[in-house]
């Protein structure tokens, strides 16, 4: 091999593949027909030189003009070995998704059927060495695309084309792909060596501020991206197209190397977004083609701008060191440097703190007192003010943990929405995977529904036995509604004197929590909750007068709805004689018992599935709601075929969205945790030990009355004395307020408003039982002083 003088100063300074530094062949078409004819026994007419960065390219074709094959010369730097991992990983990557239209180079005629790699390239000596040759079909398409002409469509394509790439080469490992290519942008700060060559004052200041940045922001967070073998640079350069820009061939694996899996796509954005309007816009719906093959990590679109910033420097670094060492013609190696360095500028005239969120990441949060102003703005009066004095600005959740935008956390004893804990993976997961495969209404049919309705059915005693999907616990106890109302013909309603039900026209005014200015509906009536604190019996009389109430205003009762755990009311305790005197009452009455288990169901009580179940009752309709879906929105109404058919003949029932798969895919996956993780036998220990540790802090102050409540949802009634047992909102509220400052989120009920509501996640457990006490027990502390 003849030494390169360039190469030889450089590479003594600068360690990285001598394919850079390499002087490319200077064969001429002429040798490329004779190449061709004394490798692969190929008899081309004509060869066109199609340009190329180190090596030589050549179009062969035959007498007629007509393409015949593309031969490729490598410079005399490429090492066989390297060559073999192209033809390896091609070949893995047809096999895993034939459909990706990939150049495969061909067999020489010395392979015979061999699959070695080495009989897919053969070798000749040229003036400066051995070079390695190849040879390839010509796929259909146009070359180095102008990206301007693409289409919204088509770049999308281009998303989703790279993201086949990878996937299809991510099973692939070659111990060669361990390389330092300066084209992959984990390499970047090397080519501040480069720097200097830059001609361009303006563009070596940008390169300059770029890298700066990639030291301190990516390389440090490099080692937690996803990585693989990967193509390395997949650019309009490396890919042909057809008229509508669709990817139809890639060629070029000579960037190949181990290096993270986005690196593939910055390559294809680094050209595609060049000389936009709206570089972002264009970014976003290459990313959204990516998307639809492979999610990207959050972490991934956080650091996407940075990449795409680092690739720009990279192509202006390089091209102008391998244009001022003569390794390329000038106008050749630097024509996308001005392309590039707009890009940059984009990205710097967008900000560092706000370039994320461009290319789809999660926006950094802004400060409290802006959010706050914002919304109420917009959300207006009507809405329930924020939590707490100073409202929590939270930013993930995951179990029982919550965090706010500081990085402070929190224990979550209020939320019973994310059932079996927040992000819980399996209910996270089937909503990604449901969401990504389709999402349509009741109207087709589909599986994962059905299931879970015959699931819903199975929790529940004999004759609930039809299932009606809505998509939250008030539209739930609204259908619950109409249901009765249907079956009995009558129109009355009952409920506890300070329940609540929902937001809707019709269950509104079973909601007495909400009721402006206590204005009672002409058509409704309520009865005192059982107060076992202090010493109101369990007798339903209260219960048969509100009926007799009803009676005479003319108004038969169609259904009476009762929160199994009694939330609205304090957590007030019922026993099972009392209820099911109740439900006898209100059969006798004519009307239907509907057992609302949006806050008590789904295993709170620890004794049972569903709250009724402790009181040894049958309702008509149960109605399910916020823990069903472990957060996302659906409801659900089990009742009995009789009522259900009564319905029909009335009135055709749909919901939109009511029992979409998604959301039953997520209330499956919330009924697999509870009985996977027995998640009841859970809730019994850690309920227990928690009213334990709560009643143990009440032997020091006496200002919590009292303890009361199954499972783990548990009332804390807070006194101004305790033996006259007077509610003290305003000192409940104080606990409240004590407790979130030492970080344990809890909440107020009852009609006084002085009842700890504690609910939490039902991931909770006896470890965090000491985390509550200790707050519980400063908060008291602090507020005595």
């Amino acid at each position: 091999m003849v030494d390169d003088p360039a190469r030889t100063a450089t590479t003594a300074a600068i360690d990285f593949d001598a394919v850079l530094v390499a002087t490319p062949p200077r064969f001429g078409p002429a040798d490329a027909l004779t190449i061709a004819e004394q490798t692969f026994g190929l008899h081309a007419a004509t060869a066109r030189d199609l340009g190329s960065e180190r090596d030589q390219s050549f179009l062969l074709l035959d007498a007629d003009e007509r393409p015949t094959a593309v031969l490729k010369v490598s410079n005399v730097a490429e090492d066989p070995a390297t060559l073999d991992m192209e033809a390896r990983a091609v070949l893995h990557a047809a096999r895993v998704d034939p459909t990706l239209p990939l150049a495969i180079p061909w067999r020489a005629p010395k392979a015979g059927d061999s699959d070695d790699p080495a009989g897919r390239r053969a070798a000749i000596d040229g003036a400066d060495g051995p070079h390695q040759v190849r040879l390839y079909d010509v796929l259909p398409g146009r070359q180095r695309t102008d990206p301007l002409t693409l289409s919204d469509t088509a770049l999308a394509g281009w998303g989703e084309t790279t993201a086949r790439l990878g996937r299809a080469l991510r099973g692939f490992f070659h111990p060669r792909a361990q390389r330092t290519m300066l084209w992959d942008v984990q390499h970047a700060t090397r080519t501040r060596a480069f720097v200097d060559t830059i001609r361009d004052a303006h563009q070596r200041e940008l390169v300059t501020r770029v890298l700066d940045r990639f030291e301190v922001t990516v390389a440090p967070k490099w080692p937690s991206l996803r990585a693989q073998v990967v193509h390395g640079d997949l650019t309009t350069d490396n890919a042909l197209t057809d008229a509508a820009g669709r990817i139809i061939g890639i060629v070029d694996f000579g960037d190949m190397s181990h290096s993270a899996l986005v690196v593939d796509l910055v390559s294809a954005l680094d050209s595609l977004v060049t000389d936009r309007d709206d570089p972002f816009r264009v970014a976003r719906l290459v990313i959204d083609g990516y998307q639809r093959v492979t999610l990207l990590e959050p972490i991934e679109l956080r650091l996407m701008g940075e990449l795409l910033a680092a690739r720009s420097a990279v192509t202006i670094a390089i091209s102008s060191w391998r244009s001022s060492h003569g390794l390329e013609d000038a106008g050749f190696a630097e024509r996308y440097n001005a392309t590039a360095a707009r890009t940059i500028e984009a990205i710097l005239a967008v900000g560092w703190d706000d370039l994320g969120r461009r290319f789809g990441a999660d926006a950094t949060p802004e400060p409290d007192r802006a959010l706050r102003d914002r919304r109420a703005r917009v959300m207006g009066p009507a809405l329930e003010p924020l939590t707490y004095e100073h409202p929590i600005h939270v930013a993930e959740a995951s179990g029982v943990w919550m965090t706010d935008t500081t990085g402070r956390r929190f224990l979550d004893a209020y939320n019973n929405v994310p059932c079996v804990g927040h992000a819980h993976p399996r209910v996270t997961a089937a909503i990604a995977r449901q969401a990504r495969r389709i999402n349509t209404n009741m109207r087709y049919l589909h599986g994962t529904a059905i299931e879970l309705a015959e699931r819903l059915v199975a929790t529940c005693p004999p004759g609930l036995d039809t299932v009606m999907f809505v998509n939250s616990g008030s539209e739930a106890n609204d259908l619950a509604w109409r249901l009765a109302t249907t079956f009995t013909v009558h129109r009355g309603g009952l409920c506890n004197a300070f329940a609540y039900h929902g937001i809707s026209d019709a269950i509104a005014p079973l909601s007495p929590e909400t009721w402006p200015g206590g204005r009672r509906p002409e058509h409704v009536e309520t009865w005192p909750a059982p107060d076992r604190y202090r010493g109101r019996d369990q007798q339903p009389d209260g219960f048969t007068a509100a009926v007799e109430r009803l009676a005479a205003r003319g108004i038969a009762p169609a259904a009476v709805i009762l929160d199994g755990v009694l939330t609205s009311d304090g957590f007030a305790e019922a026993e099972s004689s009392y209820v099911a005197e109740l439900v006898r009452r209100t059969h006798a009455a004519g009307g239907l018992w509907i057992a609302d288990e949006v806050q008590g169901g789904h295993g709170r009580t620890g004794s049972a599935m569903w709250s009724f179940q402790r009181f040894g009752i049958v309702p008509d309709l149960v109605t399910l709601g916020k823990p069903m879906g472990n957060g996302h929105p659906i409801g659900a109404v089990i009742t009995r075929r009789e009522i259900a058919a009564r319905f029909a003949a009335e009135t055709v029932f749909f919901s939109t969205f009511g029992g979409n798969p998604v959301s039953a895919a997520a209330a499956l996956a919330v009924l697999d945790v509870l009985d996977d993780e027995r998640v009841l036998e859970r809730v019994n220990d850690a309920g227990e030990q928690l009213r334990g540790a709560i009643r143990d802090v009440a032997t020091r102050h006496p200002v919590l009355g009292d303890t009361r409540g199954p499972g783990l949802a548990i009332g804390i009634e807070v006194v101004v004395d305790p033996v006259a047992k007077i509610p003290d909102p305003a000192l409940a509220g104080a606990i409240k307020e004590g407790m979130r400052e030492r970080g344990v989120l809890v909440g107020t009920c009852g009609a006084a408003g002085n009842v700890i509501k504690v609910r939490p996640p039902l991931a909770f457990t006896a470890a965090e039982v000491p985390i509550f006490a200790a707050a519980l027990e400063e908060a008291l502390v602090a507020l005595r002083r």
